[in-house]
């Protein structure tokens, strides 16, 4: 068996992340469908490669439909039919809309 090495609980989310890579080419967007997420990080799938170590500037629209702006670091990628999987971290994001999302995972028992 697996060991889960994720420090906090995980929860699956419907919802999408608009992400714009930090480089000169910041002008291409992406539309990813979130897996999971956490107050450390973020799964997601989408059909565009990304690179593992690169930072992107992500909106996640989370189920109160408030938008969250992050900064995401891939730490993970696996090959999905038709696309990717992905695994981020967040970058510097502030406690408030971390405690958001932890505040979500405690009310509904996840």
């Amino acid at each position: 068996m697996e060991q889960d090495r994720r420090r906090t609980r995980r929860t699956d989310l419907e919802s999408k992340l608009v992400i714009k890579r930090l480089d000169g080419n910041s002008g291409h967007e992406v539309t990813i469908h979130i897996s999971d997420v956490s107050k450390n990080g973020v799964g997601f799938e989408c059909t565009e490669a990304l690179q593992i170590g690169e930072v992107y500037e992500a909106y996640l629209t989370i189920w109160t439909k408030e938008v969250i702006h992050a900064f995401l670091q891939i730490v993970r990628i696996e090959l999905k039919g038709g696309g990717y999987g992905y695994g981020a971290i967040f970058i510097g994001m502030p406690e408030m809309d971390s405690a958001r999302i932890e505040v979500y995972q405690t009310v509904h028992g996840e």
